[in-house]
Formats: C-alpha cells, sequence, structure tokens
C-alpha cells in the first residue's frame, strides 16, 4: 500500500535560504576588546548589534554556527501584536498597565522594523496584513470573545467576526488590523551587510561558554570555548537559551517547545491575511513569496521538546489539514521545517539584566513563538540600558520579576514535569536492537547491558551515543523527523553524532565506535 504521506519532503530545509546568499566569516582567533559584545547571531542579536552600530559604538557579534541559522531562520515570520490568547491572560493576572504595557511595546517594535526597512530601503516582502485568531470549537469560541472584551479594555483596535476566507468550519475569529509579514532573511542579510560596512566585528563558528566580571572596573570578559577573550563593557546574551546563566536559573525557569512548518505551493491564490488557529493542536496560515512564486506557510503541532512522539506524525498532521484547505490534489509541499522556542513562567519574555548582581550582562530570551517583534522589543530595551536611555517597558520584561500567581504555580509544574522525564527515562525499555534498525533509523537500543542510542544512517553506518543529557542528567529521546536526539526535561538538542544542537547543554553527548563492541545484547526480554 503507497503511503499517502510519501510527498512530505525529506530534507527538512526552510525556504527562506532559498533566494538569500549570506556571506561567511572567519572564527575569532585573538583576544580583542570590544564596548559590547553581542553573544547570538539571530535576529535579535543583528537587530541589538544594527542599533548600537548607530550610536558609533565598537560591536563584536558572536555566532557558535552561521548567523540566521537557529530559530530566526525557522520562523513563519509573522511581525504582529497579536501573540494568540494573551491580551485577556495579562490582564488578569497582572492587570492593565503590564497588559497595555505589553501591547505598546510589539507595537512599537512593528514600526521600528518598518522604519529600518524604509530607512535603509530593503526589499524583504514587507507587507501589511490584518491578523486573524479564530476557533473551531466552543470552549475557545468563549475565549475568543474574552479576548475581544480585552482588546476592548486595553483599546486594541479589532474586530470579532464569523467568518475567514478559508474552507474551514469555525465559531468565530478575531481581527488585529495593520500587522505585517515579511521575508526574515532578506531583511536580516541586508542589516549584516550594513553592520559589516560600519564595522562591526562579527564572528562564526565561535562558541561564548562563560561571562567573567570585574567588580573593580566594571568590565566584563566573554570567554570563547577555544579559550579566546573579549573584554568589554557590556555584554548582550541573545543566543537563544542563555549559553550564561549567572545565577538566574533560567534552565528552571524556561521550558523548550517545538513546532512545525510546511511551504506549499498551491493552485489557488491566496486570500490574504494571517491566521491562527487558538485550539489545539494550533494551525498556522500565511503567505509569502519564492523566487517571485506565492506560496502558503502551514505551521502548527507544537509540543515540548523531546515529548511528541514520532516527529513525522506532525508533518503528517499538517499535511492532512492541508489536504482539507486546498483539497489533495490542489498543492505541493516544497519545504518542511521544525523549530524550537523558549517559553517564560508568565509568557512574558525576559530582557534586561541576567541577575541584579552583573547590570552590564544583558539577556533576551522566551520570546514563545512570537520573535519578530519580541526581538526588537529586546533590542531597544537592550540598547537603551546601554545608552542609560529611560524605557518604560523595561521593568514589565525584567528578568528579575517574579509574580507569585502564576508563576510560582507554573515554576512547581515544569519542575515536576522535567523530575517526571528524568525518572522515567531512567526506567524506559530500550526500543530496538542494532540489527533491526533500517538504513535512516534511530532508536533507543541494549547494548551489552547498558542503555544507547544508535543510529543507522543512509549509507548503513552506525551512530552509537549516551543517553544522557550533558546539562542535568535526563534521558533522549530520538526525533525521527530532524535526525536528532532530543531532551524531555530543559530542550536541549544533539545531532545524531552528540553534537549539540540547541542549549542549555553545552557539551555532546559522549560517542562511541560501533566496532568497539564486542557483545550485542540482542535479546528483546526485558524490553
Amino acid at each position: 500500500m503507497v503511503d499517502p504521506y510519501e510527498k512530505i519532503p525529506e530534507k527538512s530545509d526552510p525556504f527562506w535560504f532559498e533566494d538569500v546568499s549570506l556571506p561567511r566569516f572567519e572564527s575569532l582567533e585573538e583576544n580583542i576588546k570590544s564596548d559590547v559584545v553581542v553573544v547570538g547571531g539571530g535576529i535579535t542579536g543583528i537587530a541589538s548589534a544594527y542599533l548600537l552600530s548607530q550610536q558609533n559604538m565598537n560591536v563584536a557579534l558572536l555566532e557558535s554556527s552561521r548567523l540566521l541559522n537557529g530559530a530566526t531562520g525557522h520562523t513563519t515570520a509573522k511581525v504582529t501584536a497579536q501573540h494568540s490568547l494573551i491580551y485577556d491572560e495579562l490582564l488578569n493576572n497582572f492587570g492593565y498597565n503590564v497588559a497595555r504595557m505589553y501591547y505598546e511595546a510589539n507595537t512599537d517594535a512593528l514600526h521600528l522594523v518598518e522604519k529600518i526597512i524604509t530607512d535603509e530601503k530593503i526589499d524583504c516582502d514587507f507587507e501589511k496584513q490584518d491578523a486573524f485568531l479564530y476557533s473551531t470549537s466552543g470552549d475557545y469560541k468563549v475565549k475568543l470573545e474574552n479576548e475581544y472584551k480585552a482588546y476592548d479594555r486595553l483599546n486594541i483596535k479589532g474586530q470579532l467576526t464569523s467568518k475567514i476566507p478559508f474552507d474551514l468550519s469555525i465559531e468565530n475569529a478575531l481581527m488585529m488590523e495593520n500587522q505585517a509579514q515579511f521575508h526574515p532573511l532578506k531583511y536580516l542579510s541586508k542589516l549584516v551587510d550594513i553592520l559589516k560596512e560600519r564595522g562591526v566585528k562579527i564572528y562564526e563558528d565561535t562558541t561564548a561558554i562563560n561571562v567573567e566580571t570585574d567588580d573593580s572596573t566594571k568590565t566584563q570578559t566573554v570567554i570563547t570555548r577555544n579559550d579566546k577573550r573579549i573584554q568589554c563593557n557590556h555584554v548582550l546574551i541573545c543566543s537563544h537559551f542563555p549559553f550564561y546563566e549567572g545565577r538566574g536559573l533560567y534552565f528552571s525557569r524556561l521550558y523548550a517547545e517545538r513546532s512545525y512548518a510546511m511551504a506549499l505551493e498551491t493552485k489557488m491564490a491566496y486570500p490574504g491575511g494571517m491566521y491562527l488557529s487558538v485550539d489545539q493542536p494550533t494551525r498556522s496560515i500565511r503567505s509569502a513569496k519564492l523566487n517571485n512564486k506565492e506560496v502558503t506557510i502551514i505551521g502548527g503541532e507544537e509540543h515540548k521538546t523531546g515529548q511528541g512522539g514520532d516527529m513525522i506524525e506532525h508533518y503528517r498532521a499538517l499535511k492532512r489539514f492541508s489536504d482539507s484547505l486546498y483539497g489533495e490534489k490542489s498543492y505541493t509541499i516544497l519545504n518542511r521545517w521544525s523549530t524550537q522556542d523558549l517559553v517564560t513562567l508568565d509568557k512574558i519574555p525576559y530582557i534586561g539584566p541576567i541577575t541584579k548582581g552583573q547590570p552590564n550582562v544583558l539577556v533576551a530570551t522566551g520570546y514563545r513563538k512570537w520573535g519578530m517583534t519580541n526581538s526588537h522589543v529586546a533590542a531597544q530595551i537592550m540598547v537603551d540600558n546601554i545608552l542609560g536611555n529611560i524605557n518604560h517597558a523595561a521593568e514589565i520584561f525584567s528578568p528579575q520579576r517574579f509574580q507569585a500567581d502564576p508563576s510560582l504555580k507554573k515554576f512547581f509544574l515544569e519542575n515536576l514535569d522535567v523530575a517526571k522525564h528524568l525518572i522515567k527515562g531512567k526506567i524506559e525499555p530500550a526500543h530496538a536492537t542494532i540489527d533491526e534498525l533500517e538504513n535512516d533509523e534511530g532508536a533507543i537500543v541494549k547494548i551489552n547491558g547498558e542503555r544507547k542510542g544508535a543510529y543507522r544512517d543512509e549509507e548503513g553506518e552506525v551512530h552509537i551515543v549516551d543517553t544522557t543529557c550533558t546539562h542535568a542528567g535526563c534521558e533522549v529521546n530520538w526525533n525521527s523527523g530532524e535526525r536528532s536526539w532530543d531532551c524531555p526535561c530543559h530542550g536541549s538538542r544533539f545531532s545524531y553524532t552528540g553534537d549539540v544542537l540547541e542549549g542549555p547543554a553545552e557539551k555532546p553527548l559522549a560517542k562511541h565506535d560501533f566496532s568497539s563492541f564486542d557483545v550485542f545484547d540482542d535479546e528483546k526480554t526485558g524490553y
């Protein structure tokens, strides 16, 4: 029987990279000095470096792999202050001022993106679009009505409607007007060119591992994995998960979620607008351009990292949704990809000094999938901090905030979940034997009585790693969709050869030579 989903592409790459050429940069091979060190070559780091360069500051930007290869390159790139169901929750938990400031900060960020595009004459497919949330069930219909009431209280222009221009059965929809979408890599590749022209030092393949603070001089030193040092006055940690946590315990205050997307070429013209379901699992819809052709991006299917089962099933679910939207024979899947996002205890990003004792080390993390605006909120807050400017949004995003409700409850729930998966991974049986692995298949196996992770690549070579995450000792799970080992506790991810793909882990999984094992326990007893 033919698999009806066999047309899902094997290759997992966002289409944003297909019509953009990014420059390469050398790694840092000497000790240097700078006014500011920006760690992280995604949208937050690049936007921050751009704003700092406007102030004629000496800036060094470090990226552990290649620029824009992380969450930024895997976004759906909606530039909007409509961050799913957030404003009713913020009003109920924190009150009017916090909810209104969150909206204003993200609206200002949208305007900042538009201003940069206009000032620098950037051709990046920037388009104003109305954004819609929609519900497909009675419970979420009520939640959307409450969100609309929150819009009204906060003076956010919105409209409740019963229709969207797709053949979907919905209960209602909530529109936020004059939002936007763009091609993120076209935007950021132009900013990278501007940074080069302004003398910003950019280093790729340069992994920062620590920050030392000299209390007497108030200077910082960023230390790289190859023991190079950058002395500076300020450090901006824009590395998705903070590579350096100080005493902030960020690993216990953030959790990681994965979500999925596909780019479709369809036979029908796109009706306009950006759409997101509020039911679970979520579904996201927007249009984009690829080589001057219109495509549709379908996204959704979020789950905690390492806890999503067989990852290819999430793409199959998106394909079934696409079938219902367009008809199975009315589109072609061009690309598929996934991404990882960090969520804070109260859903507001952490932006500002990493701890009270290190006011010149600033962090930006926890965007909850809304990085296109929150990145520019972060860039503006951090640059204002360095310049000594007043930023009225800084207080609500401060990493030092802590609200007993809901933060305390969420803190215990998330860390209870970590403990559950820590124990579960230690006692869970292996799922296969080495001999059972097909080419391009990975699984937890038992070798000489020990739990290992094994992947047989497309050429038949077997790669074996320890399955104990090097961050906190949880047991990783195999991600068939991305061919990676993912940790269900704090979201660390490793390649099939054990190399770190996502933090907070800093060290790779231990690797083993397949030929070094003399005896293989292929018995299924106890599996």
